[in-house]
Parts: structure tokens; sequence; C-alpha cells
């Protein structure tokens, strides 16, 4: 067990415990932030009971709390007393005193497990917006849990094997985790907010397994503000926000491309720290997809941070440091990277570590929770307006978000798996899901469930990419956005304080002909909430997100695909052969086709 544990020492150089009762074995690597001495070793127990002399609870936890102030004087007061300052007592006593309904009270970011020693139940949840990972396998005798799928795997009696319906969703959404599946067949993961409860006292010898979903968000537009109003509680709650992500024992930086989202973010935590660091990644050219800016991302960054403040650091991705560090990038965490950006993101950590950073501030979330892309958002809401009767949101999303377009695929796949996988009916099915959970959470089936399926997808995918990035160079990434207060204020206000659609101009009969942009239209509360607090070029900069020209570097690693055994296994021969000829012209397949050989590659298949 302690060699499974330490696959995972990226995510925790500064400790290691293991502790077996019985069946159960907990094991954890620790990455020290809050109270960094040996008393916030895990796993951690509960104080014994003073007549048997055995602790009852036993907990491991990845993550930070961030109302841990609050918690103790409420634990305090009803007779806890705390031995140390780390957080993670104060989940464990929490689970102590209220069992399971001790997640609704926990604000912050976390995957734990807590095992009840009495009742012989083990408790995994995860955080509501899953910024923390937590993945599991179980063959009903045995349950194998964990933060990366690696030690899972590498587990002596769990089978490996790509999950075929994923390796599909994945060429389509270059999602590695979808509706709680992952790339490995029968690897599951927590969803946001969603607990497993194991009773190991099942009848039988058989685990009897509970999903949970104990987080929800509450309905679309339930605060009737004016935008003046929502301008203000949404300075205030992202302003806490921040002030209580900044606490930790170790350095805290923050990162900062330079637009709006990042400005913010540190502009807020530069007011608490005169000696804030900044740290941008990209490319040192002009790349295409800030070209129409008329300056790189890297120079904008500079500026930001001269104008708030910040003491700034730059990690430079050049062609040659994506070529190498993709292919390492997907071997280390055993699966196809998400989007390009990853491993961008994956320097600058390396490069703010080398600093002596230990946890940076990241601007995930607003996007998703205000209306921040404009392209989808504006195609949304075409498609609601002019919604045919039979027309579905989810097959709307699924097609407009596509890399590999599904009508793609029977030329792209093997015969014999698009016939397995009956035409993709589980990513359909899965996406009509999401949006019908969308829809109930928002209380309709307009615009707010399109933005709603974005939280629950997209949003997702870029916190994963976010952990995988930084944990593997052992730094802790926060998200003050995508916090669970901040993120029910955003959802509950209305749509037009956060997105406008274009105005149309219609003929004498009423008809549209034309759909004019006028002015900015995303994120239009967060702009009103912080105009005058951080410079106009951030504050009304389109969005940008550490961009590298992976369309011009993607042919770099074109040879895998002819190479790799699975991707000759699961691609059709002329489908190969196009993408290894103009991979940067087909960039939007060479991504994840590329992806899936080297990961391939990297697992022997």
């Amino acid at each position: 067990m302690a060699r499974l544990r330490d696959l995972m020492t990226h995510r925790g150089p500064d400790g290691a415990g293991l502790w077996r009762d019985g069946p159960v074995i907990l094991a954890h690597r620790r990455l020290a932030v809050i109270d960094p001495t040996p008393a916030g070793a895990q796993p951690m127990l509960s104080p014994p009971d003073p007549q048997t002399g055995r602790s009852r609870f036993a907990l491991v936890y990845n993550g930070e709390l961030y109302n841990d102030a609050e918690l103790r004087r409420d634990l305090s007061a009803r007779g806890v007393v705390f031995r140390t300052g780390c957080d993670t007592e104060t989940v464990l006593h929490a689970f102590a005193r209220w069992g399971t309904d001790a997640l609704a009270r926990l604000r912050g970011i976390f995957a734990l497990a807590v095992y009840d020693r009495e009742l012989h139940t083990l408790t995994l949840a995860r955080d509501p917006l899953g910024v923390k990972p937590m993945y599991w396998w179980s063959d009903g005798s045995q349950l194998v849990f964990a933060s990366e799928p690696a030690p899972i795997l590498e587990h002596p009696d769990v089978p490996v094997a790509p999950d075929l319906r994923m390796v599909s969703a994945y060429l389509t959404t270059i999602r590695t985790s979808l509706a709680g599946r992952t790339m490995f067949e029968g690897v599951r993961a927590l969803r946001p907010g969603e607990m497993l409860q194991c009773d190991l006292d099942a009848l039988g010898g058989t685990l009897a397994l509970r999903l949970v979903t104990w987080w929800r968000g509450p309905a679309s537009g339930s605060l009737a503000l004016d935008e003046r109003e929502g301008a203000d509680r949404l300075r205030a709650g992202v302003a806490e926000s921040v002030r209580r992500q900044l606490r930790s024992d170790v350095p805290v930086c923050t990162l900062l491309s330079g637009g709006l989202d990042s400005t913010v973010i540190a502009a807020l935590a530069r007011a608490h720290k005169s000696d804030l660091l900044s740290f941008c990644a990209g490319a040192p050219v002009p790349v295409d997809c800030t070209q129409a800016m008329g300056e790189e991302d890297l120079a904008c960054a500079r500026r930001t941070a001269r104008a708030i403040g910040t003491r700034h650091a730059e990690a430079l991705v050049t062609r040659d440091i994506f070529a190498e560090r993709w292919p390492r990038m997907v071997s280390l965490m055993r699966a196809p990277l998400s989007t390009p950006n990853e491993v961008a993101i994956h320097a600058v950590a390396l490069r703010l570590r080398e600093s002596g950073c230990v946890v940076t501030l990241s601007g995930e979330g607003a996007d998703e929770l205000l209306g921040g892309y404009e392209g989808p958002m504006d195609a949304a809401a075409d498609f609601v307006r002019a919604r045919e009767p039979h027309a579905r949101g989810a097959d709307f999303e699924l097609n407009a978000s596509a890399w590999a377009p599904l009508d793609f695929k029977p030329g792209l796949l093997q015969d014999r798996h698009w016939r397995a996988l009956d035409a993709d009916r589980w990513l359909i099915e899965t996406y009509r899901a999401e949006f019908d959970a969308a829809a109930e959470e928002a209380g309709t089936t307009g615009l707010d469930a399109h933005l709603r399926l974005h939280r629950r997808i997209n949003l997702t995918g870029l916190l994963q990419r976010l952990d995988s990035a930084t944990m593997l160079a052992s730094v802790e990434g926060r998200t003050p956005f995508a916090d669970s207060e901040v993120a029910a204020l955003c959802e509950a206000l209305p749509m037009g304080l956060k997105y406008r659609p274009p105005e149309s101009d219609r003929d004498a009969s009423g008809g549209v002909t034309t759909a004019r942009a006028t002015g900015v239209r995303t994120k239009r509360v967060l702009r009103r909430a912080f105009a005058g607090m951080i410079p106009d070029g951030a504050l009304n900069r389109p969005k940008a997100s550490f961009p590298l020209p992976f369309q011009q570097w993607v042919g770099e690693h074109a040879p895998a695909l002819r190479r790799s055994e699975l991707s000759r296994e699961l691609f059709s021969g002329p489908a190969i052969e196009a993408v290894s000829k103009q991979p940067e012209r087909l960039w939007h397949l060479a991504w994840p086709m590329i992806n899936l050989a080297l990961w391939g590659e990297a697992m022997g298949w």
C-alpha cells in the first residue's frame, strides 16, 4: 500500500502516513499548507474514547477549509478541544459531531474519506464545484480510491483497459471524466458535490455502495437585484472569497494572464499582500488568438502587473518545451491532456514552485458562472430563440462544442468500434441527462440551463485540468470564483446581469435580418463590480487564458498516430493518414487523436 501511496508523492512531498484497522487501509501524502508541523499529519484519528481508549473516526483529506475559524468556534462551543491549528482536525471533528451533514457546513475544496470504526462505514466525498478529484474502483468485495488514477491502476486486483465509451467521448469533448466515468474501464470518478457511502458490514461479503448528490446550485434568478445591487453583492462576495483563500502558512501567489478574471483575483489579493507575486505563462511570440488584440498575452500580463503592483514573473513555453512536456505529462498523469494550455499551466506551476510558492490563486469559474464565453453564449441564445419544437438543448451543446463532431466519427473510428458504440448513444444520453439536471436546477430549459450545463461539464473539466497540472508540480491551486458561496450567488443572479445577446435588426414583417454586437455583453455584472478597481485594458479584454500556438505545434507528435498500437486499433487507416499528413489544418482532430496515441504508448497498449 505504501508503494501505491507514493505514486502520488508529487501531490504530497511533505509527509506520508499509513493506517490500518482490520480490512480498512488509509494512506496519505501530505502537501503541508496549514499548520505544517507533524501535528497535522494524516491519516488523522479522532480523540480516543476515555473508556475504551479507541478512536472512532479516521480521516484522509486533500484540500483546504475556508470557513475553518467559524467551524472551530461552533465546535468549541459544543465542547470540542482542538489539538492542532490544522483544518484537517476541524473536518474530522465536524464529521464526528454531524456525520455526513457536516459536508453542507464545509466551505472549501476537498476530496476526503472518513471511516467510522463503530458503524463500519466509509464515506468518500468531493467538494461542490469539483476542485479536488476523487477516483474509485470496486469489484463488489473491495473498494480502492485515490486522488489520481495511477494508484488504483497499480493495485494488483484492478484490471486495466480503456473505456471505449469515454475514449469516444474524449474525442468529441476532450474531457477525461464525464458523468462519473473515466478513461479506464471500471474506474469511476466522484462527481462534484457527490459522496459515496460504503457499508462494510453488508450481508454476504458484498460491499453495499450508495452514491448520493449532496450539493445542487440554487434556482436561477432567485435574487431580484438590479445591476448596481448585483455588482455590489458580487464584489463583496468575490472579495471575501479571495480573503479567505489567502489563508496559508506557506507562500501564496496568483496566476495573472492580464484578462478580467485573473486580474480581479490578483488585484483583490494584492490589497491584502503588498509583496504579492504574480505569474504568467505563454509563448514568447504573438499567437493566433491574441493577434486581434494587438499584443501577446505575456505583454498584457506584464502591464497589468505593473498597474496593480504585483511582483511579476513568467514561464515561457517554446515549441521544444511543449513537445517535451506534452507526452511526459500524459505519461505521469496516465491520461490524455484536456486543453493544450494544460502544458502552460504546468509550466507556470513549476516556475512559481521554484520561486518558493506553494499555493496559487487562479481565475477558473467566472466564465461558467457569469456567462463569459461570448461565442457559445450567442449560439445558445440563438438556439433558444429559434428552437424548433423537438430540438434538444443537450444535442445542440454537444455539437456546438465538439472537437471531433459526431458526424465525423463513422470515418474516424474503425467500423467495429462505431457499431459497438451504437453511434455514441452513451455520450448523447449523458449530455441529455446532464442538460435535464441543469434545467431542473435552473427551473427552465432556456439560456440559464445552457449556462448551468457549462458549469457541470466545462468547469468540471477546467478544474480537473488545474488540479492535475498544478499538483504535478506540488502546488495547490485555489479558485476564488469556483467557491460554493460565490457560485450560489452567481447562479441566483438574473441572466440579464451576466450576459446580453446581440441586438437584432428586424424587417417590416418583424423577421430578424441581422444581429449586431452592442458593447460588452459577457460577465456584465463582474465588469460593473470592478470598474475603476482594475485597469481598463483588463476590464474589457477578450478571453485569452495562457494561449499557445498549438495549431502550429500539434504536428510535432503526429508520427505517434502511425506508431501507436492503440491508435491503429481505434482509428481508420484513412483518418490516420489524413491527420498525419495535415495535422495543422486538421488540428481539431489531431489534438485528441494524438493525445490518445500518446496515452496508449504510455499505458503499453
